[in-house]
């Protein structure tokens, strides 16, 4: 079971623009190599940040209009979301290192 929570185009605005948290969100689909190569990355910062950083993935496949509004051009795309702007955007399989350096200015 993933550690990241799944969200859709329905609860989007309530689990990541309304959260009191930092919010990471990963634009993924299962097509994607890469999506399921930072897959256990994903998971790792969501254990790694536990109660500091809420981190959530949503299907651009399943849910576009969140995806289209965000201008998601390729994936995997991780984007940082504080005080319900987005603030930060790492687009690629990135190492956890990165991706941790990123949220830590966040947080």
């Amino acid at each position: 079971m993933s550690a990241a929570a799944q969200v859709t185009d329905a609860t989007f605005d309530q689990e990541v623009i309304a959260s009191e948290v930092p919010v990471l969100v990963d634009f993924w689909a299962p097509w994607c190599g890469p999506c399921r190569m930072v897959a256990p990355v994903v998971d790792e910062i969501a254990s790694q940040y536990e109660g500091k950083v809420k981190v959530v993935k949503i299907n651009t496949d399943d849910n576009p209009s969140v995806a289209n509004k965000y201008g998601i051009r390729s994936i995997p795309t991780l984007m940082i979301f504080k005080g319900g702007q987005k603030v930060d955007t790492v687009v690629g399989a990135v190492p956890k290192t990165t991706l941790a350096n990123t949220l830590d200015k966040y947080l």
